[in-house]
C-alpha cells in the first residue's frame, strides 16, 4: 500500500512526532505536589495522555486521591497549576522520536503539505516546533481549544482540509491514539496507526487505521519515490 496520492499529511504531536512524557510528568508533580501528593511515574502517567490537558490533570488527581471528593473548583485551580507548571518546563526533555526529522525533511522536499492536529493546548505547540526546530515543515497547527471540538470529532481534520485547500480524499491522518484513528473516520479520511505512541496502552491496531507503521521512518515507503 502507498499513499503517493495524498497531498495533505495531518500529524498528531504528543505520541507521534515527539515524546512529551518526561516534561508532562513533571509538570504533573508540581501541581500534585502542591496538594501535598505523591508524584506519579512516567508509566503512571502514560494513560492518563491523549484526550487534552484537563483530563490529564483530572486523572492525575482521582489516582492519588480515589477517595476523597474533588470539586470542580479544585480541578480548575489544579489545572491552572498545571498550566503554569507546563509553561515553564515545556520542551526540557521532550525529544523527537526516531526518524521524525529525516521523514519530515524527505516529506518536505517531495512537496507534501504537513499539518498538526493536537489535543494539547494550542499556546504551547509553537513553542516546542521552534525549540525542536521543525516549525518550517508544518504549513498550519491546531490545539485542543482551536475549535469548539477537538479530536476524536471531525471537526478539526475537515477545518484543516479546508484551511489548506484540500480534499479528505488527498489527506490523511497520522497518529498514535484512537482520537486520531476515531477523528479520521469521523471525517472518512484515511489514517496511519503508529504502534510506538501512548494510546492509553492499547493496540493502535484495534481501532482499525487504514495501515500501522512501527517506525515514523516507515512512512517513507508509502508515501515516497523509491
Amino acid at each position: 500500500m502507498n499513499f503517493k496520492e495524498k497531498e495533505l499529511i495531518i500529524f498528531d504531536f504528543d505520541g507521534t512526532l515527539i515524546n512529551s512524557i518526561p516534561d508532562l510528568t513533571l509538570a504533573v508533580n508540581k501541581m500534585l505536589a502542591h496538594y501535598n501528593l505523591q508524584a506519579l511515574t512516567t508509566e503512571q502517567v502514560t494513560p492518563f495522555i491523549g484526550n487534552g490537558a484537563k483530563p490529564l490533570v483530572r486523572r492525575s488527581l482521582e489516582y492519588r486521591m480515589p477517595n476523597q471528593e474533588r470539586s470542580g473548583r479544585l480541578l480548575e485551580e489544579a489545572f491552572k497549576m498545571y498550566l503554569s507548571a507546563y509553561k515553564d518546563i515545556r520542551c526540557i526533555d521532550t525529544y523527537l522520536y526516531p526518524g521524525v526529522l529525516d521523514t519530515l525533511i524527505k516529506l518536505d522536499k517531495a512537496g507534501y503539505k504537513m499539518a498538526i492536529c493536537t489535543n494539547k493546548p494550542y499556546g504551547f505547540i509553537l513553542p516546542i516546533l521552534e525549540a525542536l526546530k521543525i516549525t518550517k515543515y508544518f504549513k498550519c497547527w491546531i490545539g485542543e481549544d482551536s475549535l469548539a471540538e477537538k479530536k476524536p470529532s471531525a471537526a478539526p481534520l475537515l477545518y484543516l482540509t479546508k484551511e489548506l485547500n484540500a480534499t479528505i480524499e488527498k489527506s490523511i491522518m497520522v497518529g498514535d491514539s484512537k482520537n486520531d484513528i476515531l477523528a479520521a473516520q469521523n471525517a472518512a479520511m484515511e489514517s496511519i496507526g503508529v504502534s510506538y505512541g501512548y494510546n492509553y496502552n492499547q493496540d493502535i491496531a484495534d481501532f482499525k487505521p487504514t495501515i500501522v507503521v512501527d517506525n515514523f521512518a516507515d512512512l517513507q515507503d508509502l508515501f515516497l519515490e523509491v
